[in-house]
């Protein structure tokens, strides 16, 4: 792909370095700041929530105690005390059943009390349901927070892609800039919404569960702990692997939308030029890419949530072996054990949970610092304050010794001085990469000069806002630019204000774009799309010169601009163009012969230089650089008009 100048432009490759992972999370998660409140609503549902759940096994283990203590009861003499019955035991050398029901508050000759159950029961069933009821609305929380945040990320995106230089995209595939401000933000997005709030609620689980198992037997807390470790080296080894496979995962999402979308945009040469099986061979290399880096990264961190389970069910075991040994020596109820085992069954759940999520959170992870590359992608320097503006526009340009670089290395322009006074038309000529777009997108402040300066009407454009400067330009490139939508809204697109159709058709008449548009089914209220199918490719440029006429600028810029319509129809846009260019200045970049010829004056460029200048006639005579450029590329053309 060619860019401006002549040069040679395709995808930048990413970096291949690690993602920073701890440092782009700290950042994404300094994007939720406005919305705080949301935020410390979510966690005042999710800690409530949390309470509630682990307080839940706590109140189910009374329940556990009450039937055990009435099963226990209803077969023991009526009127004895319980340490009665337990020296009873003792006596009969049952000193390991009396052990046992020594922490059981049973009562001799009484059975179950389902009254107290009951009641415990129903505690328990509103506890575990006002838990319920919290955490959904912390899943709501959570929905609100992370879209609002998603969508201003957005918005910083579009923002940031609008205040870049053209040299930013000039240096990247296209598809791969949309892949990060579509897929990386949606992917992004699609994360925060699963793993945010469970992570939230998964870690303050474990802090809670934590908390109540020290307070029902600290012997058996430290038991459950023992496996911790193992899991932090689980998670920690297999997060480092799997991540860098994520990040490429998402580089290479970023390369196939590049690939595909630049096919999309040119089939039509792609079937010309015979070039679909290398079309399909590149497609097929950049899948397999996607494939291997995808199946690794999932893969890797697939392997997280069964090694986690084994770590989870070694921990129930230790549990439930320990907290058997401690029912059997009376230091613990049935109750209480069977809570702990609930606890520790809590306790081993989020942390798999966590573990798994891993793949999510890195995925996302890796989203955001591709979204954060372009958000920290150096800006345009920015307009001055306050910004000058010439106090009347006439269209005077001077270029002041002017110097232009695109590698610091290699000049293009060098000492370039120009003067064009108001209502001329200038022809800029020359060989590809002479520097004839360069000199337009200089003047548009597409780019800024490495030396000298450009003036409008005595006023330096450096110090002028760009809004000011190109509201004064109207501008009509060789690759025209459409949007779906009618043909009415695509030409009234050059009007800074509101126009009426009669403006609208009055601007095609100038361009003669009326006669064909009038043919189409719909006329003006024909629908087309970004393609501008059911259009030539000459009446796609007809419709983007009559919006050029609409936004009646003080400068007229044409690129190439009748490139692609007949000679015939050419003459006729010329001559429209002479009688919408009186009191305009013009600054025509072509090679079709009559263009050359109604310019006032003409540039000949070579190499970043003005080589000649004057008019047609005068530069023929003097046989030089431009009389070469005639006979070889215009002698044909002169032929067809004649």
């Amino acid at each position: 792909m060619a860019g401006p100048g002549g040069r040679m432009t395709a995808g930048v490759a990413p970096g291949q370095r690690s993602i920073d992972f701890k440092g782009s999370s700290k950042r994404l998660l300094a994007r939720f700041a406005p919305e705080r409140l949301t935020v410390y609503g979510l966690l005042a549902c999710v800690v409530l929530s949390v309470a509630l759940s682990v307080v839940g096994p706590k109140i189910l283990g009374r329940a556990t105690d009450l039937v055990f203590a009435g099963i226990v009861g209803r077969d023991m003499p009526a009127g004895a005390t319980k340490e009665q019955v337990l020296e009873s035991m003792r006596e009969r050398g049952d000193d390991q059943v009396a052990d046992m029901l020594r922490s059981t508050d049973f009562t001799p000759g009484q059975g179950i009390d389902f009254t107290a159950v009951g009641h415990v029961l129903l505690l328990a069933t509103a506890v575990f349901v006002a838990a319920g009821l919290l955490m959904a609305a912390a899943t709501r929380l959570v929905n609100r927070a992370v879209n609002r945040t998603v969508f201003r990320m957005r918005e910083d995106v579009q923002t940031k892609l609008s205040r870049l230089p053209l040299s930013y995209f000039d240096k990247r595939q296209r598809g791969e800039v949309l892949s990060r401000a579509t897929n990386d933000i949606d992917n992004l997005g699609q994360t925060l919404q699963q793993s945010l709030g469970q992570l939230i609620n998964s870690l303050l689980t474990i802090v809670g569960v934590l908390a109540m198992m020290f307070y029902v037997s600290w012997i058996l807390a430290l038991v459950a702990l023992v496996t911790v470790p193992l899991s932090f080296v689980v998670a920690t080894r297999v997060g480092k692997r799997s991540q860098p496979h994520f990040v490429q995962q998402w580089r290479s999402t970023g390369t196939l939308n590049a690939h595909v979308e630049e096919m999309y945009t040119g089939h039509a040469l792609v079937k010309v030029f015979g070039r679909q099986e290398e079309s399909a061979r590149k497609f097929a290399e950049e899948n397999d890419a996607l494939y291997e880096a995808g199946f690794k990264a999932q893969f890797n961190s697939g392997v997280m949530q069964p090694l986690m389970m084994f770590v989870s069910n070694l921990n129930y075991v230790l549990v439930a072996v320990v907290g058997g040994l401690r029912v059997a020596s009376g230091s613990l109820s049935i109750g209480d054990v069977q809570a702990f085992i609930q606890y520790s069954r809590q306790f081993s759940m989020p942390l798999t949970q966590v573990a798994s999520m891993a793949n999510l959170v890195q995925s996302g992870v890796a989203s955001a610092e591709r979204v954060f590359e372009i958000l920290d992608a150096e800006e345009q320097k920015a307009d001055p304050s306050p910004a000058e503006r010439p106090e009347l526009l006439r269209g005077r340009v001077e270029l002041e010794h002017v110097s232009f670089r695109y590698d610091p290395e290699k000049p293009l322009i060098e000492d370039l001085s120009l003067t064009v006074e108001p209502g001329r038309t200038v022809a800029i000529v020359g060989p590809t990469g002479a520097g004839k777009t360069t000199l337009v997108n200089l003047l548009m402040r597409f780019y800024e000069v490495t030396g000298g300066r450009i003036t409008l009407d005595g006023v330096d454009i450096a110090r002028m806002s760009r809004d000011d400067l190109r509201s004064g330009i109207g501008m009509v490139l060789q690759d025209t630019w459409l949007f779906g939508g009618t043909i009415a809204e695509n030409i009234a697109y050059g009007a800074s204000r509101e126009v009426t159709r009669e403006e609208i058709e009055e601007a095609a008449r100038a361009a003669h774009a009326d006669r064909f548009v009038r043919t189409l089914p719909d006329g003006y209220d024909t629908v087309i799309d970004d393609e501008g199918s059911g259009v030539s490719a000459g009446e796609k440029q007809l419709i983007t010169i009559a919006r050029a006429f609409l936004s009646d600028p003080v400068i007229l810029v044409l690129d190439e601009a009748t490139s692609s319509v007949d000679t015939r129809t050419e003459v006729l846009i010329q001559k429209a163009m002479a009688r919408l260019a009186h009191g305009r200045t013009s600054f025509v970049i072509a090679h079709r012969l009559s263009t050359i010829r109604d310019a006032d004056t003409i540039l000949v460029m070579e190499n970043g230089a003005i080589v000649e200048q004057g008019a047609h006639d005068k530069l023929l005579a003097a046989d030089g650089a431009y009389a070469r450029l005639y006979k070889a590329q215009f002698a044909q053309a002169v032929t067809e008009v004649d």
